[in-house]
């Protein structure tokens, strides 16, 4: 029986965004091992008929002796699986599972699901960065990637680069996020899903909150996600202004509630599940003009964009909003979910994923 190896640092990573494909590996015969640390989603792999690899990785961590001990994790258990081919996800996976792969001459497949702050930013993270990039993937079969800005980055190193090929993000499921009823407007409730960290947005969206509450004494905003970084105080001294809901398993009862999804990020996005899910769901976005971003929206038709940190300007976009008639936001909501249909398609990403697999046997 064929093997496949799946490296991420996270089990949402996969259970979330890759699930499809997990499903569609299993159905096609395949023995699907995933290596990642420990979250509640393993349980549900596992049920789907996943093998589990516990995998220690500091997401954020720059320690060489720990870095040097993942890429010995991944050999060891290369050479104790032996897949016939390794997935790989997120930067670190990426990397030392790539150097790992290599030096074991295993098909390797990796997707870069966006650059990270020590990457789009300049300076010796950078560089450091680019070099080990380049070092693992020296064998790779292919390089997916998730926008034409981050493609273009690994162009203009030379990394990789007869292997590239550009896909619509981690796609949606179109069948699982469906368009909700429009919720009725005695209140307008907006949405911010997302890791909560200070890149993601979060202080200009409780900028706007604060004075958008003021003006519109109807409007309500809510918080949803996991606290990357310490804000649950602040949180707490805006209760009334914010209602924050903590880490949620199934966004879809919220998006139900709510009418617009405000995601004010200024971070390296591959491209944003968030606003693909909410866009299927029939809800009008509000985003930054950034790669990742800009794509899922057709100003005026979905949505809005604002510029990057300016909570000015978000304010304005959000008053944008306010203004329009039930109709108008509804219409808005619709016309977001058939461009998610067209564009935006997981069925899609699946099927390059069987052809690149396809390749390598």
């Amino acid at each position: 029986m064929k093997k496949v190896l799946i490296l991420v640092n996270h089990d949402v990573v996969i259970y979330n965004f890759r699930k499809e494909l997990v499903e569609r590996l299993l159905k096609d015969g395949y023995e699907v091992y995933i290596s990642s640390p420990y979250g509640e989603r393993i349980d549900d792999l596992r049920k789907l008929g996943c093998k589990y690899v516990e995998a220690t990785i500091a997401r954020h961590g720059t320690n060489p002796i720990e870095e040097l001990k993942l890429l010995r994790y991944y050999k060891k258990i290369m050479k104790e699986i032996k897949p016939h081919i390794v997935l790989s996800y997120t930067i670190k996976p990426n990397i030392y599972g790539g150097m790992a792969s290599a030096s074991l001459n295993i098909p390797y497949i990796a997707n870069i699901t966006g650059l990270g702050t020590a990457v789009e930013n300049d300076g010796i993270m950078q560089k450091v960065t680019v070099l080990l990039y380049k070092y693992a993937f020296r064998k790779i079969s292919c390089l997916f990637f998730q926008n034409e800005e981050n493609k273009q980055f690994f162009i203009n190193r030379n990394i990789a680069v007869d292997k590239h090929r550009l896909i619509p993000g981690s796609g949606v499921n179109l069948d699982h996020f469906t368009v909700l009823e429009y919720p009725p407007e005695d209140t307008i409730e907006f949405v911010f899903i997302s890791r909560i960290m200070k890149e993601k947005g979060i202080d200009q969206y409780l900028e706007a909150a604060k004075y958008i509450r003021e003006k519109y004494v109807n409007t309500r905003f809510h918080i949803i996600g996991f606290c990357e970084e310490d804000y649950e105080d602040k949180f707490r001294e805006l209760k009334g202004i914010v209602e924050y809901h903590g880490m949620q398993r199934d966004i879809r009862t919220f998006l139900e509630k709510t009418h617009c999804t405000v995601h004010p990020t200024y971070y390296p996005e591959g491209m944003s599940n968030v606003l693909l899910e909410s866009a299927a769901s029939g809800r009008p976005i509000i985003t930054t003009d950034r790669s990742g971003c800009r794509e899922i929206v057709d100003v005026n038709k979905n949505g809005y964009i604002a510029k990057q940190r300016n909570v000015t300007d978000l304010i304005v976009k959000i008053e944008e909003f306010i203004g329009l008639s039930y109709e108008q936001k509804k219409a808005m909501g619709l016309y977001g979910r058939a461009k998610v249909e067209k564009q935006f398609d997981r069925q899609e990403v699946v099927n390059a994923y069987l052809s690149e697999v396809a390749k390598t046997h």
